[in-house]
């Protein structure tokens, strides 16, 4: 059954053909275009890319020094460090004394009825 527009218009087989052979002909000029913007998309990260490289190396062979600028942030680098290391020493010990716990005594939890105060630790 051929297609039909709103107006229930019925087309001839070469009018389909022809809407047919014009659709097809735009879709590949669209096609063409997105190759192409793509190919410039692509030239355009190859580039940037270069470029990054080339800042990267350049960085490497001489890195820029601020005085001041690069003691100051490795005291606080260092600073950070420590406050990092004292963290972890505490989740440690804290890890150490809840396995102590419930390697020496593993109590069956009980509800307490309400009104009771809590047993002494």
């Amino acid at each position: 059954m051929p297609p039909k527009n709103l107006n229930n218009k019925k087309f001839s087989r070469s009018e389909i053909d022809q809407a047919l052979l014009d659709n097809f002909i735009n879709l590949q000029k669209v096609l063409t275009n997105l190759s192409i913007r793509f190919d410039e998309l692509s030239n355009n990260m190859s580039k940037l890319l270069q470029l990054f490289e080339i800042s990267a190396q350049s960085f490497a062979d001489k890195p820029v020094k601020v005085p001041g600028v690069d003691e100051e942030f490795l005291k606080k680098l260092d600073s950070l460090l420590e406050q990092n290391k004292t963290i972890s020493k505490g989740i440690m010990m804290m890890e150490e004394r809840v396995r102590g716990r419930a390697n020496h005594h593993t109590p069956t939890m009980q509800p307490r009825p309400r009104g009771l105060p809590r047993p002494p630790r």
